[in-house]
This record gives structure tokens, sequence and C-alpha cells, in this order.
């Protein structure tokens, strides 16, 4: 046998202000949230904190009454996969439309669960257009999704999405709007029932100032329609029937062993976000994203998305030919303790991903993280 350790070190993570795609810093206040004592899964209390945790998320959302809202015990990705399981048979027709690693995971995940997918693509900062969409849709009137990321983070490019969804909405087509809502929600306006968004997910520790580890759900009342009318089982961990049964009916139906601690979190994140207001935060958000693009603009630094397509949480700033972008992250790091992104993906460009998202969203981060690459970049 190989020899044992009778002990591990002591643990110390190291202080972090984190700004690059995210996970953003925790709120204090969610951080208190987790000391409080915890409740069992099978609680009737923790069964009352569901449901207001619910409302709080469908306020989030704003989502329709009759669909379902809810938070998967799992983190944003899984969500991506779980409406393809929930929706879609084999042989179901997707338009998936991508321009970045995570609207190509959505393309992934649906050829991988034997979708027919018609693949739309743009150039790393672009997005595909309305109209491009829309014609694609014409030609597949058998489409049952249209995949669609509204702030794609590998690249900063923020997609238009509430006017696909008018279109959509308007052409008379049958095809349901799939939103990756994964930094949008909670950052920058989303609107699930005057939009007309089918199925959309997040996740907990972006915008929202939560731990990993969550990932919120908003299902219109006629995806739950087409979700009843499937021939294949979803897996059970994310069948969203089972998983309704335990969150909103009573007495409960057992599903699984929660982990209490991240959803004392996350429902004290959506409370602070509704505490603050939508509107002042997605303006906050705005003015802090907003406010770094001008200032590293002015700094003589370019930014890869197309500027009438900037999204406000995460800028991706083109690193200089002659800078090693890595070696510049590492000291911004080690140096200032400020985490920045880099590039993601095989196709990714040289880029520094910066995000200023959940508490983070504001000029004085803002103004940390310009300080830090004033001082570590060669003059």
């Amino acid at each position: 046998m190989a020899d044992l350790v009778t002990t591990i070190p002591a643990l110390d993570p190291g202080d972090r202000l984190l700004c690059g795609p995210g996970p953003s810093n925790v709120h204090p206040d969610v951080l208190e949230a987790m000391r409080l004592p915890m409740n069992g899964h099978l609680d009737p209390d923790f069964w009352d904190l569901l449901l207001d945790l619910v409302a709080g998320l469908k306020a989030l959302w704003r989502a329709p009454d009759g669909g379902l809202t809810i938070a998967l015990s799992s983190s944003g990705n899984s969500a991506m996969e779980a409406g393809f399981l929930n929706l879609l048979d084999p042989g179901d027709k997707v338009i998936s439309c991508h321009w970045g690693f995570f609207g190509s995971r959505l393309n992934d995940f649906a050829q991988r669960i034997g979708a027919d997918v018609v693949e739309l693509t743009a150039d790393l900062g672009q997005v595909v257009s309305v109209d491009r969409i829309m014609e694609a849709v014409t030609a597949n009137p058998d489409a049952k999704l249209v995949t669609v990321v509204h702030a794609e983070t590998s690249t900063g490019a923020d997609f238009p999405l509430a006017e696909l969804a008018a279109a959509l909405g308007a052409s008379g087509s049958e095809a349901m709007l799939y939103a990756d809502c994964v930094t949008s929600r909670g950052g920058q306006q989303v609107e699930a029932e005057a939009w007309g968004l089918d199925f959309a997910y997040s996740c907990s520790q972006k915008s929202l100032g939560c731990p990993p580890g969550l990932a919120p759900i908003s299902v219109s009342p006629r995806a739950l329609e087409a979700m009843a009318k499937r021939t294949t089982p979803a897996p059970y961990y994310y069948d969203l029937e089972e998983l309704r049964r335990y969150w909103i009916e009573r007495p409960i139906t057992y599903h699984h062993t929660m982990p209490i601690l991240q959803y004392y979190a996350l429902y004290t994140g959506v409370k602070l976000a509704l505490d603050e207001g939508l509107d002042a935060r997605w303006a906050r958000n705005a003015d802090a994203g907003r406010y770094f693009q001008d200032q590293i603009r002015a700094r003589g630094f370019e930014l890869l998305a197309d500027p009438d397509r900037q999204l406000v949480e995460l800028t991706a700033v083109k690193v200089p030919e002659g800078i090693d972008g890595k070696a510049i992250q590492t000291r911004i790091l080690r140096e200032h303790g400020i985490e920045v992104g880099g590039g993601l993906g095989p196709t990714a460009p040289p880029i520094w991903r910066v995000g200023l998202m959940g508490v983070n969203a504001n000029r004085e981060t803002a103004d940390r993280v310009l300080a830090a690459f004033d001082a570590v970049l060669p003059r």
C-alpha cells in the first residue's frame, strides 16, 4: 500500500478580488447566511423556505404563472443540459446559434442527445443576426428549439434576446426559445414572460454574488406541455416533473438531499437583488462595465466584441502584440490579488476577460483592476 498522510495542511486559500468571467466574490450577507443553523432537507420549515425562494426566483426572472421556476442542485452547465434532456427526443430538430465557447457547448449537448442540429455560427466577438436566425426558422418549420446565449462570456458579446423573442413570437413558429442567461440574469434585463423565453437557465455565482453550485431555471407553460409529450424519459436527477413535486407540491415527494447552505446563500442573493431593485441593479452593472470599457480603451486597448454588441458584465480585452497575456494575468494575481480571465477554448484569441459582476459591479472595483493593469504592463 502507498504511504498515506495522517493529515493535510490547514485551509488557506488566500484573499482574491474575483474579476474574471466568474465566479464573482460572494456578498458578505450571503456568507453570513451560510452560517445560519442548517435545517434538514425534509424539515417543513425548509419546505416553506423553498416556496419563498420560488417566489423570489420568479420575480427575478419575471417569469409567467403556470410555468416552473426552481434551482437545480448543480452548476449552470447542468441546467444547460437538463433542458435538452427534458424537451427533446432523439431526432428532434434544433437551430443552434453560437459565436463562442458556451454556445458551442450548447451545440455539443444537442448533438450528444441525438438532435437533428442546424448550426448557425458567427466570428468570435460577433453574434448571428436575428434576421439570419429567422431565415433558418422559416426554412425549418419543424424546428423544436432555437438555442442562443444571451451573454457570451467567452467573447464579451451581448445577443439581442428580446429582439429574437419578438421575431419568433410574430412569426407564428412553434419553435421554442432556449436561452443561456448564466451571466445576464441578475446583471441586465431578462424578461422571461414578456419576451417569451421557453427554457432559460442561469447560475448562482456570477451576477447574484453567491457561491457556485446552483442553477436557477425558468420554464414556460408551453415548454412544460412539450415535456409531457416526450416519449423518452428524462434522467431521474434532472427530471423536472420529479423536481416540481419536491419543490412545489405539499406534502413533498422526496427527490434528493439538497445542499441546504447553498440554498440559504441563493435565497439571500435573490433577496438582495430584489431589495436593491432590478432596474437599479441593472443600471449599476451597466455603469461599471461601460466605465471600465471607456477607461481601458482610453489606454489604447481594443475590445474583442463588436461595439454594438458589447456586454456590460464581461469585457474581452485584446492582448497587444508582443505581450505575454498569461504572464500579465499571473502578475495581476500574484502581485495584486486580482483574478482576471484569459481566452477560453482552443480557438480563443489572446484576450483578457474582465468581469464586474455582483458585489464587484462598481467603479471602485473597476479602478482597482485598471490600476493593476497599469502597474504590470510595460510602458
